[in-house]
């Protein structure tokens, strides 16, 4: 049995916009010659929210400055220097190359790689990614906790662990966006206002 080929860029783009006009994903994938399943995986990544077209925040370091900061570095330029003549806090370039190798390793094509590969959205739910973290959380929603409770909890009972912490926000977000897939959607029953 030959696997399905990937949709491009294009063909996925062309999927959002039937999806906003309206049609059914059984349409959508009869257009591709694919069945609803596999257009069912396009929408249901971002809980059928079609997604932005990325763009680099102003206040990102484009791939122009990344290779000024590795050219700095190669003259053996100051990281103040450096960050004079890109109008920036030398803090910023210091974390920049510290983030990317240090002195000895910053590569500025790399690091911009990087940098868009970790401002991609949607990020995966801290949830999602902490499988003792969501037993807790669970445990807590079962036991009738509100999800600013446990939030609170978490913090107070994991002062030291950063990873045993959660927002009330991103609780709710797991509980009523099952895209997110964190927790079952049964335990939605547990919480007051239902």
């Amino acid at each position: 049995m030959q696997r399905a080929q990937r949709l491009t860029e294009a063909q996925r783009s062309e999927v959002w916009q039937r999806y906003r006009r309206g049609e059914s994903l059984g349409q959508i994938g009869s257009a591709f010659g694919r069945p609803s399943s596999s257009i069912y995986t396009v929408v249901a990544v971002t809980g059928g929210i079609s997604p932005v077209v990325r763009r680099r925040s102003r206040l990102a370091l484009t791939l122009h400055e990344r290779e000024e900061i590795s050219r700095g570095m190669a003259r053996g330029d100051s990281i103040r220097a450096i960050a004079g003549r890109l109008g920036r806090a030398p803090s910023s370039v210091s974390r920049e190359i510290l983030r990317n190798g240090g002195l000895q390793r910053y590569r500025a094509v790399s690091a911009d790689q990087r940098a868009w590969r970790t401002a991609a959205r949607p990020k995966v739910c801290k949830l999602a990614g902490n499988a003792r973290l969501r037993e807790v959380v669970a445990d807590k929603l079962v036991e009738d906790w509100s999800p600013e409770q446990i939030s609170g909890w978490l913090k107070l009972t994991y002062p030291h662990d950063e990873g045993m912490r959660v927002s009330h926000e991103a609780i709710y977000l797991s509980l009523f966006v099952q895209a997110r897939g964190a927790l079952n959607k049964e335990l939605a029953e547990h919480l007051r206002t239902r």
